[in-house]
């Protein structure tokens, strides 16, 4: 597919923008021969963009973990497309969809081009593609009274930010990553009010750590329905820590080390029921988590939380020692009729 293609539009989106382009060729993804190039774009945005590699939310994925991502997409042939210019792969763009606790169908495109060849109209005629793609997905899917543009970029990367913006994208959340630089320096725990205990979690356990989870966000916005099945398919129990009041699991907090980087700990989750908050048991909770990472050979320990967060999780991160590193911008556009 040439940018300078007559007909500006095929079965795999609108191509109109495209016939702008006569050096590049925008072309299907074609498996396992793609991803070493997909990973060298992403490494070359690094410098220009600043991204942190040691990110849980979106850092530098290798040939390998780009590999299993796009076995996840329902068809990544149709739903993600690379951008060639000499023979070389210079960008590519990917869209993924998935209904939210509310019931919106979210549809989120993201991009990746490589900074050399910013500027000249290709990151337009990509989300071109994307949008085009998703207006097709939404006929197909049947979502069109409740379906949304989505995008996402880090505060640091201003070119992305400005294209979304300039399209009519409007930011509605954001994500904050914290790190807690060093494991062996953790402050001392306090002592929780009786009738609390902190332990392991068992699989007996596990449907009871999840709806704990659920629960805790019944009143958050823009968060994904999130199945037990999901829940099960990815559990590794190794640093979970529950928290119970009496024979009641009251919280969760649950952490892993991460396959990227065994150094590098994570806080995936960390809930407290409405009724055992303000008690201390997210702190203990945290605590345990951390030394249990620590007990595994990671050194720091990253996690991530909403910026409208109405629980005052930051004063309990930052009181353990976490501190800022990166801001992800959730943007949204409406799918026009």
């Amino acid at each position: 597919m040439k940018a300078n293609g007559g007909s500006g539009s095929n079965s795999s989106g609108g191509f109109a923008s495209w016939e702008r382009l006569p050096c590049y060729v925008f072309r299907p993804y074609h498996g396992h021969d793609d991803h070493g190039a997909m990973a060298a774009v992403r490494l070359g945005c690094v410098q220009r963009d600043r991204i942190d590699a040691r990110s849980v939310v979106e850092g530098i994925p290798t040939a390998a973990e780009i590999a299993e991502a796009s076995a996840k997409l329902d068809d990544p042939s149709q739903n993600q497309v690379l951008v060639e210019h000499n023979g070389g792969v210079v960008g590519y763009a990917t869209v993924r969809w998935w209904q939210e606790r509310d019931g919106t169908w979210l549809y989120l495109h993201r991009g990746y081009l490589l900074p050399e060849h910013r500027g000249q109209g290709i990151g337009s005629a990509m989300l071109d593609w994307a949008e085009n793609s998703i207006r097709q997905l939404v006929q197909r899917h049947g979502t069109t009274q409740t379906a949304v543009f989505g995008a996402n970029a880090m505060a640091s990367e201003r070119d992305a930010t400005a294209l979304l913006l300039e399209t009519g994208y409007r930011r509605v959340f954001s994500l904050v990553e914290l790190e807690l630089a060093d494991l062996r320096r953790l402050p001392d725990g306090k002592p929780l009010p009786g009738g609390i205990r902190v332990g392991a979690v068992d699989p007996s356990s596990y449907r009871a750590a999840w709806e704990t989870v659920v629960d805790s966000y019944a009143d958050a916005a823009f968060t994904e329905r999130w199945t037990f099945e999901s829940f099960l398919a990815t559990a590794d129990p190794t640093c979970w820590r529950a928290g119970w009041d009496g024979e009641n699991m009251a919280g969760v907090a649950l952490c892993s080390i991460r396959r990227q980087d065994s150094t590098v700990g994570e806080v995936e989750e960390l809930s407290v029921r409405a009724e055992s908050r303000r008690l201390g048991l997210g702190r203990a909770l945290l605590m345990d988590g951390l030394r249990c990472l620590r007990e595994h050979g990671a050194e720091t320990a990253r996690l991530y939380t909403g910026t409208a967060n109405p629980h005052r999780s930051y004063d309990l991160y930052e009181s353990v020692g976490f501190r800022r590193q990166n801001e992800y911008v959730r943007y949204r556009k409406p799918i026009a009729a």
